[in-house]
């Protein structure tokens, strides 16, 4: 398969997703708004791709020519030279909105528009288009160059030809691809968030501590990672965010996000990005 790949965004999952897409061979330009963004990206994939040499899953060749496939970016329009574009922004309707508002207007005629929102409606995504058939969700997990998931999800008008176009691309880029129907959250994060969500709630209710029930889930249910550490992973604020939509799409009081965990966002502990969650992972 023959194409080159713009990703807009340069966080956690933005450089993930390039980091990947260059290592399957494929050209890669990796777009955001803040040069200091996109250096901290590219010095994040230098040292993953070092991780992988020293462990001695790709050789050293390898990660130099995967480096050498990712060009930088800080204006949207370098997306004018790629046939398919993944937006991976903070998940936040009104940035998302914006961002293929521009890529419709930027990106070439029948460009792959992909975006790897975590639970937001990809049928009210492509609504912001004139081409909502070649619009379509592509949800990787966290950490992107290790987990083989991905979601496949179709907006109500992604064309035939686009969803099998985004289930190669994923084979392509070592991926398993699951196809999942536009509703809140998906599936994933359908099944995910009200399991982190009780979890704070055991914690808030003092029924056990961070640490005990992470315990418990992985010894006991035997996730390789608790709930809690989880969500420190994911972000807190991404959280209460993907449990809003859910909220919102499907009215269910069950998905209303726990005090305690808008807390930990208003304090601004955030998880592994700010140094302080549910753990403290200051000096890491």
């Amino acid at each position: 398969m023959t194409e080159t790949i713009a990703v807009i965004g340069a966080g956690q999952m933005g450089n993930g997703i390039a980091h990947v897409a260059a290592q399957a061979g494929f050209a890669v330009t990796m777009i955001d708004v803040s040069a200091d963004a996109v250096a901290r990206a590219r010095t994040t994939i230098e040292r993953n791709l070092e991780r992988q040499v020293k462990k001695g899953t790709i050789d050293a060749a390898l990660a130099a020519a995967t480096l050498g496939r990712i060009a930088t970016a800080t204006d949207i329009g370098a997306v004018s030279g790629a046939t398919v574009a993944i937006e991976a922004a903070t998940e936040r309707r009104d940035l998302k909105f914006r961002i293929f508002e521009d890529l419709d207007r930027l990106a070439p005629a029948g460009a792959l528009l992909a975006t790897n929102t975590s639970s937001i409606s990809i049928t009210e995504i492509a609504a912001r288009t004139t081409r909502p058939g070649d619009v379509i969700g592509m949800h990787f997990m966290n950490p992107v160059p290790v987990m083989k998931l991905v979601e496949v999800i179709r907006g109500l008008a992604t064309s035939d030809a686009t969803a099998a176009r985004t289930v190669a691309l994923a084979r392509a880029l070592g991926k398993t691809p699951v196809e999942a129907s536009d509703y809140p959250g998906f599936i994933a994060n359908r099944v995910l968030m009200p399991m982190i969500n009780e979890a704070v709630y055991c914690v808030m209710e003092g029924v056990g501590t961070a640490e005990a029930v992470d315990e418990v889930m992985k010894l006991g249910m035997n996730h390789p990672m608790g709930p809690l550490a989880l969500a420190d992973l994911i972000g807190l604020d991404t959280c209460v965010a993907i449990l809003d939509v859910l909220y919102d799409g499907l009215g269910d009081p069950k998905y209303r996000a726990c005090p305690l965990l808008r807390k930990y966002v208003a304090a601004g502990w955030l998880g592994r990005k700010a140094g302080r969650g549910f753990y403290n992972y200051k000096g890491e």
